[in-house]
């Protein structure tokens, strides 16, 4: 017998002008010991077969038909008061934003111990012993001190490891995992999904693991699901679908995985129900400023940076406890390359970032570019060097104003630098949302009006609006799903080989790093441990910390070829 069986699940979410079906006749099931990964793009209806499945589907969503059944017994159609009692202790959730889904009000203590006793008969003292085990247990160090913290005081990364605490409180029989890895670099992404194998494998407990990540799928899960539209289009064993993908949209879907093993000289776009949206770069060029780049030149040098932050406030500077998040990291990018950043969560890549686009202060050392130094000037960072550089932030919708409009939102730097006015400005405007393939009308509407991957477009957007010299992307398609990240990829691609463009590609996805950059640097600790050609740094790493990373990387090993296109 099965622990979760879905037969013909449909979700409809009644609106006032149609029914929108986010799920059709759906069907999946998921034995003891089993991880059952759930695929597909966003908006496929992944999330909402497991909203259903807990019984939080957002009003006015509905289980229009099918049977969701727990060890046989048929749960779609309990009561509130009885859907509460198998929720939590029976079946868990581990969300996908952990921010949203931690209480800001209280500490982790508090909201683990809370669980742990809603749901298990313990004392006071077994559940603090419980929670501390827990927090140990995801890799969150100084578990004893980190306990009494609030969520606020915890990374992206580490507060996803909460949420996977708070989900195994109950010892559940059944965990529903919604991007769960999402926010973490390949080191703690290989402990957490260790972690659930072990569960799986110990405990017998069965996982559905919804994610966009195939390295992830391909080297965790046992059975596979891939959704398209709110319909099931294939499932079986993993290595059968990766391997050999019968349906159209599957072969897409692999195809548009960054490999850490081959290099691509494009990503293949999904192809399948006639969605593809081309970058139309030709057509930018022509009103782009002719660029001569020579590759032996060096266009950005970081000098010994070094960034310190205040841990403990006092008024004397003796008492005063700093933290260095950057430690006196010394690289340079040529003119015309993509040079990577890469390493743990902590590790001072963003904080890096920020040094060089004068969003932060530097401390030690200096930031020059073209030759000219640009960091620490008694009047700020100069004006001209802010025209050459725009940055590509890893949230676009928390980076774009959500009161603006996006033609508002596009023309904003040109309009502060005085580069355009009037009918030429809105021109440009109106350009660049042609060019990244969502055309005029696009700028009337807001931020929220978009996906994912399209409020990246519209950060692309506003940041080539300036025409600078120089992109720094921070982790710029973590949250998308691979179909859009070869999109955002592509586009990056293309303007590095035809406008010129210089890049620092910050991101804790290797196989992406491999494809995109010339060279790579390693962060670990504030610390540059390694830098070095791409090619040369992935088949030969020299540091240790490097080896280690390079070897908890997804290989990929098992994915169809078909439709690749190698460099």
């Amino acid at each position: 017998m099965s622990l979760l069986e879905i037969e013909d699940l449909t979700v409809e979410f009644p609106t006032r002008r149609a029914l929108f079906t986010a799920v059709k006749n759906a069907h999946l099931s998921v034995e003891p010991g089993e991880i059952h990964g759930l695929v597909g793009e966003s908006g496929a209806g992944k999330s909402t077969i497991g909203a259903a499945v807990m019984g939080l589907l957002d009003r006015p969503g509905r289980i229009a038909g099918g049977i969701i059944r727990y060890k046989g017994e048929e749960i779609s159609g309990l009561d509130t008061d009885a859907m509460r009692a198998l929720r939590g202790k029976k079946i868990s959730m581990i969300f996908q934003d952990p921010l949203t889904s931690l209480n800001p009000l209280f500490t982790v203590r508090q909201q683990l111990v809370e669980t742990i006793s809603e749901h298990l008969d313990v004392t006071a003292d077994e559940a603090n012993t419980r929670a501390r085990d827990l927090i140990d247990r995801v890799g969150i160090p100084d578990p004893e001190a980190r306990l009494d913290q609030y969520p606020h005081q915890f990374s992206g990364g580490m507060r996803q490891r909460v949420v996977i605490a708070l989900a195994l409180c109950s010892e559940p029989d059944v965990i529903i995992a919604d991007e769960p890895t999402t926010a973490l670099d390949v080191s703690i992404q290989a402990q957490i999904l260790d972690l659930i194998k072990e569960l799986a494998t110990e405990r017998q407990v069965g996982v559905i693991l919804i994610t966009h990540d195939m390295g992830v799928i391909a080297d965790t899960t046992d059975k596979v699901t891939v959704m398209y539209m709110g319909e099931v289009v294939e499932s079986g064993a993993t290595a059968q679908v990766l391997g050999q993908p019968s349906h159209p949209y599957t072969k897409s879907l692999i195809a548009a995985v960054p490999r850490p093993t081959v290099k691509l000289d494009r990503f293949p776009l999904i192809s399948y129900g006639g969605r593809v949206m081309e970058f139309a770069i030709e057509d930018l060029k022509r009103n782009w400023p002719e660029v001569q780049t020579d590759r032996s030149k060096t266009l950005v040098q970081a000098d010994a940076i070094t960034k310190r932050f205040v841990q403990t406030r006092a008024i004397l500077p003796r008492n005063r406890k700093m933290f260095t998040a950057v430690d006196a990291a010394k690289f340079d990018i040529k003119q015309g390359e993509v040079f990577g950043l890469v390493g743990e969560s902590g590790s001072g890549k963003s904080t890096i970032a920020r040094m060089i686009a004068g969003l932060y202060k530097v401390d030690g050392g200096e930031v020059s570019f073209d030759g000219k130094p640009v960091s620490n000037q008694p009047g700020g960072v100069p004006d001209w060097y802010r025209k050459q550089i725009q940055m590509i932030f890893q949230d676009p919708y928390s980076s774009l104003n959500p009161r603006m409009r996006v033609d508002e939102i596009i023309a904003e730097p040109a309009r502060h630098h005085g580069l355009l006015a009037g009918q030429a400005l809105k021109d440009r405007v109106s350009e660049l949302l042609d060019r990244v393939g969502l055309g005029a009308a696009a700028g009337l509407k807001y931020p929220h009006e978009f996906s994912g991957g399209q409020r990246q477009r519209i950060s692309i957007a506003r940041a080539l609006a300036t025409q600078p010299r120089f992109l720094i992307c921070d982790e710029p398609t973590s949250a998308l799903d691979v179909s859009i990240q070869a999109q955002i990829l592509n586009i990056l691609k293309d303007l590095q080989e035809h406008l010129g463009l210089t890049m620092l590609f910050i991101s804790h996805d290797l196989p992406v790093v491999r494809q995109m950059c010339n060279r790579v640097g390693v962060m670990k600790n504030g610390a540059l441990v390694e830098v070095a050609e791409t090619e040369a740094l992935f088949a030969s790493p020299q540091h240790p910390y490097t080896q280690q990373l390079l070897s908890l990387m997804p290989r990929l090993d098992g994915l169809s070829d078909e439709g690749l296109s190698v460099a």
